[in-house]
């Protein structure tokens, strides 16, 4: 376990609310999304912007026209041109990366106060065109007469402007060659996960995020259109029924898959902000630090089998730190899928490592809130060292899987 004078403490955190993919914060991308939570975690806070090290921020689908989207956020939000940014990418754990990248540069000596966290406008992830017909208006452009820039827009078919969906692209593996709600059904299959218990665990997370929509309000900053403050969470639905739940149709695999909609997480948008900074840093400047990091683990698993990404995390985690989640207080693993944390549940109940479905999730999760994928991670450190102060607990697990057959965890203890 670490113990050192250069942990990261974690100081304060803000997120815009989450909203549903092509919703309320769809008129934002994602660096003003990013923007939007680094103005005000900065401004109210007690610190001076141009003495901060680093800002690392987590976006998995950077836009084209925002290159390094942290530099940009952070020059947007007025952090001072001197201070540097870093965009971080681990796909799903892109907004966990920032702070352990973060923890990694104060271990090294190399800065001791960042911003760090995620942003992800999935409303914003573009269509695009094939390979041949890109091919052709490259041909087109390069035309030089009238003639031949002719012939070169006749080669054109209706069926060049079928858009290929970057985000259903960014949402399969490469290597496995499956979606993830593909992965997940693998899970649900082999570990005997029903359609049932999937939808149960569903309706658990909209019905706890509904009864904790006030202390969630607490880390939330609004946005803006039009002048109207948009200050929740869209994805919540209080009236949530299992039979609601039951009447939907299988996405991934329509003849024999238990996997749905209802209780996979929803595509949204959001963006997380935290101010860390080392102990050390927190005491000179007298601030109450929320929570310590005490240690994180990554690790990696079968593609194929993504979603086990929670289970070997923390079993490496507690092989370095010696704690378990029954030591927890609170345990936050990221919804990608019902069947996928229920999943790493039984694997790590199989490791001797069981966790307490009353500790878990307690004021729901992605399945309910929503999956920014870059910011998701960091919202996870929000909630859960946020928990701890309101129960007055000592340790908190988070993790979560991560496309591409991994998973990342973290350890936080209150101060």
């Amino acid at each position: 376990m670490k113990a050192s004078s250069r942990n990261l403490v974690l100081i304060d955190g803000v997120r815009t609310p989450f909203a549903r993919m092509g919703t309320t914060l769809a008129h934002a991308d994602a660096v003003e999304l990013g923007r939007i939570t680094i103005t005000q975690l900065l401004a109210r806070n007690p610190v001076d912007p141009a003495e901060i090290s680093e800002v690392i921020i987590g976006c998995v689908s950077q836009p084209f026209d925002a290159a390094n989207i942290a530099r940009v956020i952070a020059l947007r939000a007025g952090v001072p041109v001197h201070v540097p940014a870093m965009t971080v990418q681990r796909n799903c754990g892109s907004g966990l990366e920032a702070l352990t990248t973060a923890s990694d540069r104060a271990a090294a000596g190399h800065g001791d106060m960042f911003v760090v966290g995620g942003t992800e406008s999935m409303s914003r992830i573009p269509l695009l065109f094939q390979s041949a017909t890109a091919r052709k208006f490259a041909d087109l452009q390069r035309a030089k007469t009238g003639g031949s820039r002719l012939r070169a827009a006749l080669r054109f078919r209706p069926a060049d402007f079928a858009p290929v969906i970057a985000l259903q692209l960014g949402l399969t593996d490469p290597v496995a060659g499956l979606n993830m709600g593909q992965t997940a059904e693998i899970l649900a299959r082999e570990f005997g996960i029903s359609r049932d218990l999937q939808d149960d665990f569903a309706l658990a997370s909209h019905l706890r995020a509904a009864a904790a929509r006030s202390f969630l309000a607490g880390e939330i900053v609004p946005a803006y259109r039009d002048g109207v403050a948009i200050d929740g969470d869209n994805g919540v639905r209080p009236e949530q029924s299992l039979a609601a739940l039951r009447r939907l149709s299988p996405v991934f695999d329509r003849k024999t898959g238990t996997v749905t909609a209802g209780n996979s997480s929803q595509i949204t948008d959001g963006a997380v902000a935290l101010l860390v900074m080392t102990e050390e840093r927190a005491s000179r400047l007298g601030l109450n630090p929320m929570a310590r990091l005490v240690d994180f683990a990554f690790a990696g698993c079968d593609p194929s089998r993504m979603g086990l990404g929670p289970a070997v995390a923390l079993q490496r985690l507690a092989q370095t730190t010696g704690v378990k989640p029954v030591d927890a207080d609170v345990i936050e693993i990221n919804e990608a899928f019902a069947a996928q944390v229920l999943a790493s549940c039984q694997a790590l109940a199989s490791a001797g490592l069981p966790v307490d479905p009353a500790r878990l999730n307690p004021n729901g999760g992605a399945i309910a809130l929503g999956h920014p994928v870059g910011a998701s991670g960091a919202r996870l450190l929000l909630t859960a060292a946020r928990q701890l102060q309101k129960t007055k607990g000592r340790r908190a697990l988070v993790a979560m899987c991560i496309g591409g057959g991994q998973g990342g965890a973290a350890l936080l203890e209150a101060i």
